[in-house]
């Protein structure tokens, strides 16, 4: 069940900010690079919404995805395919510390696009198997590259962000040129297979998934997923949705003991006035005075 602190969150425009030390770097507003450093061990659930480079400096990350678990040591990094849902769990090396130490790197399609022009690269031929995610060894020039980057970690508020996309491309270029595979798993598009609107929806009602995302993860565009669910249910995959978190808001106040702050996060909802309003709306009382009225009872 997710609460508050384990709900699934987007990234990178909702990034927890609880490591022992972190340094954002950021371009348009966005971060688009992170050093995290942690003394303990933590899971978390993710939805991509850019690619992910995941560079572990030192420490142990296990990623679930699907049925998949993949493990990223020290001095390797992972590419990780924008749009999908993912775990992550990291525990600190013994020898350092129980310390982990990692940079996290987000590549927007806008960056992506960048770099191709930037690298003059105009073509490359689709593949059928796009794997979602990929671990990679880092080699001395892209050990060299993390070094290059202290003196933006020593103050990254004063950093041109001219300077930021020169140190994103600069990387991509050392990604590219020492793993040939990387170019085509950043270019191509996820190949998913069409699947059950109904699996879907039931895995990701408490994720904070939009309906592109549902689309994407249904193997449809977004005009055929609202047709298609509009079939299957009747209604609109928003009102269907809210409906659903609020019966499973519902069932939380009524048999356990979680707050309602807790009740909101774990069924779905972000935002603690909304979910009161919408609550209200639907049961007739707000989910505190509902709880009470059921404890009477």
């Amino acid at each position: 069940m997710k609460t508050r602190s384990d709900k699934m969150i987007k990234v990178p425009r909702e990034l927890p900010n609880n490591a022992a030390r972190k340094v954002s770097i950021k371009l348009d507003g966005l971060s688009v690079i992170e050093f995290s450093y942690h003394t303990e061990s933590r899971k978390r659930s993710y939805f991509l919404k850019d690619h992910l480079l995941l560079i572990v400096r030192s420490g142990v990350y296990t990623l679930r995805f699907g049925d998949r678990t993949y493990t990223v040591w020290s001095n390797e990094l992972m590419f990780i395919h924008k749009s999908i849902a993912i775990e992550f769990e990291k525990k600190g090396d013994p020898y350092y510390n129980y310390a982990i130490d990692y940079m996290m790197v987000f590549l927007n399609d806008k960056i992506v696009d960048e770099f191709l022009k930037f690298a003059g690269i105009k073509t490359i031929y689709p593949v059928d198997d796009v794997i979602p995610v990929t671990v990679l060894p880092v080699n001395d020039r892209i050990r060299s590259y993390i070094e290059s980057l202290k003196p933006y970690i020593e103050k990254p508020d004063e950093i041109n962000e001219g300077l930021v996309r020169i140190k994103l491309m600069e990387l991509l270029f050392h990604v590219a040129d020492s793993h040939e595979r990387f170019l085509y798993q950043l270019m191509q598009p996820m190949n998913k297979e069409r699947g059950s609107i109904v699996k879907v929806m039931e895995e990701n009602i408490a994720n904070p998934v939009s309906l592109n995302d549902l689309a994407f993860l249904s193997g449809r565009s977004l005009a055929t997923f609202k047709r298609d669910f509009q079939a299957k249910y009747h209604t609109s995959p928003l009102k269907w949705i809210r409906n659903r978190r609020l019966d499973k808001a519902k069932e939380l106040l009524a048999e356990t003991n979680l707050t309602v702050t807790d009740v909101c996060f774990s069924s779905g909802f972000e935002n603690i006035a909304h979910f009161s309003k919408v609550f209200k709306e639907k049961f007739g009382l707000p989910p505190s005075k509902y709880r009470q009225q059921r404890q009477k009872q």
